[in-house]
């Protein structure tokens, strides 16, 4: 079973041990070592969910081998972070920043057409972080942030309520790239994601009418509304102590949202 391969794979590469991805993802040790050995009859798809979660890696690729389509596969942990940070400059933060690469660009390079002197070395990576880490703080207020409705009635991560109401709120959140896909923000009541999500928990959601299979979702059945694992013709909870909801046992069935992260509990 390649998909086993592939999360022990992940799981050593990330130096994890059993234990650790047990607790990370609630799954009993018992459970989980099934799954691993690959003696499970009918694991459920709400453990892969948290599995991939718990090991950051997809779905996709656990389950068929789909590389992630990124374009920071090249950058360094170090260096995705100093772009995220650019990205988050106001326009006279980015010029700080730009100004001072081009010095420095500039004096490497005349140093490359000269003999190295004894003593020379390139410009330490932290000594440039520290530099952009000054840019950013000296931008307006140091961090950008956006406005998002935040819809005052919950969503159900249990056994559903109605979401017949147009009352809004708004929510400032950090501007950056992921919280730009999402279209809105909604507090989720229940523990059926659990231990993933919990009650009270903010959602960072993207509007759509579709999904793909295995992903996080806001759904709208008979005007009772879900956040769930789609599983094509049912969704999925990460708790198991809940059940599968059957798509067939609903006359009005509706996406209303792909749930694209979570804002941090302070």
């Amino acid at each position: 079973m390649d998909y086993i391969k592939r999360i022990k794979q992940i799981k050593a590469e990330r130096k994890m041990t059993n234990d650790e991805l047990s607790e990370a993802t609630g799954i009993p040790n018992g459970t989980l070592a099934k799954i691993l050995a690959g003696i499970s009859e009918s694991p459920k798809l709400c453990n892969f969910v948290a599995i991939c979660e718990a090991l950051h890696c997809s779905l996709d690729y656990v389950m068929y081998g789909i590389e992630e389509n990124t374009n920071n596969f090249t950058l360094a942990e170090d260096e995705a972070v100093l772009v995220e940070r650019y990205r988050a400059l106001d326009v006279r933060g980015r010029a700080t920043v730009d100004a001072i690469l081009e010095h420095e660009s500039a004096r490497n390079g005349e140093r490359a057409e000269k003999p190295a002197a004894p003593k020379a070395r390139v410009l330490p990576v932290e000594s440039l972080q520290s530099k952009l880490a000054d840019a950013y703080a000296n931008s307006d207020n140091g961090i950008r942030r956006r406005m998002l409705p935040l819809y005052d009635l919950p969503v159900s991560a249990g056994v559903g309520v109605m979401l017949d109401g147009d009352s809004t709120d708004e929510i400032a959140v950090r501007d950056n790239t992921r919280t730009r896909e999402a279209d809105f923000a909604l507090r989720i009541s229940g523990n059926s994601m659990e231990p993933r999500y919990h009650d009270g928990d903010i959602l960072l959601v993207q509007n759509t009418d579709t999904l793909e299979f295995g992903e996080l979702g806001i759904f709208i059945l008979d005007g009772n509304g879900f956040f769930k694992v789609f599983g094509g013709d049912r969704l999925y909870s990460i708790n198991e102590e809940y059940g599968d909801i059957l798509l067939k046992d609903f006359e009005d069935v509706r996406i209303a949202g792909r749930v694209i992260g979570k804002l941090r509990r302070r």
